[in-house]
């Protein structure tokens, strides 16, 4: 069969390292793919807000299955688009997608479905939301109510700050802000824990924590990601119980109640305070780089868990994993998150020779006369998998150190919670 792949990170090239050790494929069509895709699949550049055009790219190919890997097509309605012509989409339709499109939309079903989650105040306009924050306890918590790629969150420790972070999200740092949330800080530790679901029921894939701050020690700005390691060190039976039961179920029966059924991977973004779970945040995708860190210790057959998701059967596939632990180091365009250098040439890629369970995902890189050039800010993802995280990161660094990109920076402690 023939597949295609949204997107162009990561995550993205992850999931296609995946589907091409599949047996049940033929071609793989990345929409645009990054320089690692281009030697496993066929990148295509087309314009992603065009549906019509992806759908015609989809119907020309004979593509039988696509998978959305970003949240902006997917919070735009790329599922509800493609399905209307009959073409199979592993992923949340766009009444779904508002689960991380609008933070809003998920704290109003907290709110009704009594999900434990901060305590919140909503605000329209700069005046009303600085007048409440001149009573606020801190830190306090401002995010952008829209999509701003994991950066729109601030954490204020004072009220200098918070004007600060008000007025940037109200002047459209994220795009339009139409509404602002200024939430509870939570005092805890965070963690990431994945769903995947098919409209009727969910299975469980996998936690990681990953690494969001830019500078050691969770220091200076949000990022995308700087780092993860899989399986979360907080994942216990007991806490599986009350994620799934406190959060994951009433969330589901909530969009059931608006008459919308979640298909894809559901990605909960939580605060673990005292053993008790509270949601941050919803994403609508797997994250990035936790995939990089999750997909690698899949045994299971990734499109047919695909399939069984779109035809409503995940009940009849049992999904297993390498017990093995996985971490992850991201190399960054030196000035990332703020302006950096693009087409600076990875002069030293070809040097690096991966052994068994470790992998180089490409993130924002693009292949020209065959050379590859870091054109992103998040440019490579380094993996691999261990028994133990600490020999895991060491044979890491063995190949970061090979590729020697004077340009590029990472954080030196991914994983310092595992490893002493």
């Amino acid at each position: 069969m023939n597949v295609g792949i949204i997107g162009s990170g990561g995550r993205e090239h992850a999931i296609c390292q995946n589907l091409n050790n599949s047996n049940k494929i033929n071609r793989i069509f990345c929409f645009p793919g990054n320089a690692g895709t281009a030697d496993i699949a066929e990148n295509i550049i087309l314009d992603l807000n065009n549906f019509e055009n992806i759908k015609n790219y989809i119907k020309e190919k004979k593509i039988d299955l696509v998978i959305g890997g970003p949240e902006k097509p997917l919070v735009e309605g790329l599922v509800d688009y493609l399905e209307k012509f009959n073409i199979k989409v592993f992923g949340p339709n766009k009444i779904a997608s508002q689960l991380e499109g609008s933070k809003i939309f998920t704290k109003k079903i907290c709110q009704k479905f009594n999900i434990p989650t901060a305590e919140f105040g909503i605000f329209k306009n700069k005046n009303d939301a600085k007048k409440y924050i001149e009573s606020s306890n801190y830190p306090t918590v401002i995010k952008a109510d829209n999509l701003a790629s994991g950066k729109g969150v601030y954490i204020c420790n004072n009220e200098e700050e918070a004007n600060n972070a008000i007025n940037e999200i109200f002047n459209g740092k994220f795009g339009k802000a139409e509404n602002i949330l200024i939430e509870e800080f939570l005092k805890g530790e965070e963690m990431s824990f994945f769903t995947i679901n098919d409209g009727n029921i969910f299975k469980n894939f996998g936690t990681a924590q990953d690494h969001k701050r830019v500078l050691e020690g969770d220091k200076g700005k949000n990022t995308g990601g700087m780092g993860a390691y899989s399986p979360s060190r907080l994942i216990n039976e007991e806490l599986e119980k009350k994620i799934i039961n406190r959060i994951i179920k009433p969330t589901l029966q909530g969009l059931s109640e608006i008459g919308c059924r979640y298909k894809g991977f559901l990605y909960a973004g939580l605060m673990i305070v005292k053993d008790e779970p509270y949601l941050i945040e919803y994403n609508v995708r797997m994250g990035d780089p936790e995939c990089q860190t999750i997909l690698p210790k899949l045994k299971t057959d990734l499109v047919s868990i695909f399939l069984a998701c779109c035809d409503e059967k995940l009940s009849e596939v049992n999904i297993e994993w390498s017990t093995k632990k996985s971490l992850c180091i991201v190399i960054c365009s030196k000035g990332y998150p703020d302006a950096y250098k693009k087409n600076i040439e990875l002069q030293n890629i070809n040097n690096i020779k991966l052994n068994t369970d470790e992998h180089l995902f490409h993130a924002g890189t693009t292949k020209k006369n065959n050379k590859i050039y870091a054109t992103g800010g998040r440019v490579l993802n380094f993996v691999a998998l261990e028994d133990d995280f600490s020999i895991a990161k060491k044979n890491i660094e063995k190949k970061i150190d090979k590729l020697d990109w004077v340009d590029g920076f990472y954080r030196k402690d991914i994983g310092y919670k595992v490893i002493k």
